[in-house]
């Protein structure tokens, strides 16, 4: 698992369970139950670049399409709308994508 040793497995399986069904995605009830919000500013930096799939240096929308099954393989795709719901929330520059600080902060609000 990509966030073995950061994260606790019961924590991500917790988080995971309350956005099961389509639909029911909030990123800030997320990052608190799987434990993500009270990690250091260095594991939030290294979540990131989990997410950054494609090693970029942002994490652009198909990556957050994604971003459950960074924490458990075979995770559901976030809806379409979940999505751009995600990437309004981070983008703060309004760039369409999501940068390490814009992450860093979003994790934390």
């Amino acid at each position: 698992m990509a966030f073995a040793g950061t994260l606790a497995d019961a924590e991500i399986a917790a988080a995971l369970e309350g956005c099961k069904d389509a639909g029911s995605f909030d990123h800030k009830k997320f990052f608190k139950a799987c434990g993500m919000s009270g990690k250091s500013s260095e594991d939030v930096k290294k979540a990131f670049f989990i997410i950054d799939q494609d090693k970029s240096g942002f994490i652009e929308e198909e990556e957050l399409k994604l971003f459950l099954q960074n924490f458990k393989a075979g995770a559901r795709a976030l809806t379409d709308d979940e999505t751009k719901k995600f990437l309004k929330a981070g983008d703060t520059d309004g760039d369409g994508k999501i940068g390490a600080d814009e992450f860093a902060e979003m994790v934390k609000a």
